[in-house]
């Protein structure tokens, strides 16, 4: 199964936890959310990935949850939770796989 993820970069898409997917706030550059992509690719989870340098909207989110400090990857699931940095063991044990 291919799994894809989708960048998003506008105001709507900030928060899109309805679709019962995970989303993924990341940036480009972060080595800890291309591991943990990794790691839904090879599970077959399907995640949405909202880069938080393009959306400032998605910035201040993550601060929100995060002590106002923009740390990536903050994963947002579909029941509203969230968790910093997660291992993809931690991820899959949320979403019951």
């Amino acid at each position: 199964m291919a799994v894809m993820s989708n960048v998003i970069d506008d105001e709507a898409g900030a928060r899109n936890s309805d679709t019962g997917e995970l989303t993924m706030y990341t940036t480009s550059w972060c080595g800890y959310c291309a591991r943990l992509k990794t790691g839904l690719k090879a599970s077959g989870i399907p995640w949405q990935e909202i880069d938080i340098e393009l959306n400032p909207d998605a910035a201040d989110f993550v601060g929100s949850v995060n002590g106002g400090n923009h740390v990536v990857p903050t994963v947002l699931y579909a029941d509203g939770t969230t968790a910093t940095n997660p291992s993809i063991a931690e991820v899959k044990k949320k979403l019951g796989v």
